[in-house]
């Protein structure tokens, strides 16, 4: 099975110019989502961890799933002012503006092995943003693992670059 023909491919969303890479559509086809969470967890298994973490929210659907198999603690990275408690935040840049992210500061304790799994990195500046998270909860990042890729984007390098381990299903190009 062939997970691009289960992505859609919407020109100029959000903005112009931007070819937006939709999961919606694998994530609605029961085969083709089961397949791609199968094909995560098993390149979860060449990391060693002891915590999954996902950014809000379509890594939710991914990760949550993947915890779900692996038998380990699944950890929410959610935009500002959404969690309860106290929280570490690290503010970065988007393609198209700025955000923050914030977790619980009990969340990741001293050196947990923290794998991070979305569904597209792109730039990489939200994923480096979530290594940050982690990173200033005493954990360490184990790795990534993204659905889609976004090549010529650079956000693979950019974390290579950093020696994190990053793997990905599929690629596209970014524009």
């Amino acid at each position: 099975m062939d997970l691009k023909d289960y992505i859609r491919s919407i020109p100029d969303y959000p903005k112009k110019g931007i070819l937006f890479r939709d999961i919606t559509t694998l994530i609605e086809d029961e085969k083709a989502f089961a397949h791609c969470i199968n094909l995560i967890f098993q390149k979860s298994q060449s990391f060693s961890f002891n915590k999954i973490a996902a950014i809000e929210s379509r890594g939710f659907v991914f990760a949550s799933a993947v915890s779900y198999l692996a038998k380990k603690p699944f950890v929410m990275l959610r935009k500002k002012n959404k969690l309860p408690s106290e929280t570490h935040s690290v503010d970065f840049e988007l393609e198209y503006g700025k955000a923050t992210i914030e977790v619980h500061k009990d969340s990741i304790k001293k050196n947990d092995k923290v794998l991070i799994i979305d569904d597209l990195i792109a730039t990489g500046g939200t994923a480096e943003a979530a290594a940050k998270l982690v990173n200033i909860s005493d954990g360490n990042v184990a790795g990534f693992i993204f659905v889609i890729n976004l090549f010529d984007l650079g956000g693979c390098d950019k974390l290579k670059k950093h020696t994190y381990k990053v793997e990905n299903l599929i690629e596209f190009p970014g524009h």
